[in-house]
């Protein structure tokens, strides 16, 4: 497989949406208040309902690139592909209402033991300010489906 380093994906702009905070907390069992209510945010000194931490999940599956096309682009073989790391680092909060640009792209790409491992850099930009970047590693197994 060709090396991806360096390709760079269609951004596009996610609002995050209370209703999708809400749903988000609900299947992952959060009962924190300040994710239901405003007046409970507000109450904990923040802005308004917080995005929670690993909610980028959902802007990636959601708002941009769906895995077909992913697979697509990178041209993978969907079943020989795994999940292998994912990593977080913010720089400021994320409210409900806020739009989001995101801009992922791959930042390398390497092949050893028989696997392909590459890392997408996503860096989500609220008013021209990187307020988060996440960073995800897709591992593709050589052989066994191919």
């Amino acid at each position: 497989m060709a090396d991806k380093t360096g390709l760079v994906f269609d951004s596009f702009n996610f609002k995050i949406e209370q209703g999708k905070i809400k749903e988000f907390v609900q299947a992952i069992g959060d009962s924190n208040p300040i994710y239901y209510h405003e007046e409970e945010a507000k109450m904990s000194e923040l802005e308004g309902i917080p995005m929670p931490l690993t909610f980028p999940t959902v802007i990636d599956m959601w708002g941009g690139m769906n895995f077909n096309k992913l697979i697509e682009m990178l041209e993978l073989n969907p079943l020989n592909v795994l999940h292998g790391e994912q990593e977080y680092e913010y720089f400021s909060m994320v409210y409900a209402g806020d739009i989001l640009t995101v801009f992922p792209k791959v930042v390398r790409h390497v092949t050893k033991a028989g696997m392909d491992f590459i890392t997408i850099e996503t860096s989500y930009r609220k008013d021209d300010e990187t307020v988060f970047i996440s960073r995800s590693t897709i591992i593709e197994r050589h052989g066994g489906g191919k």
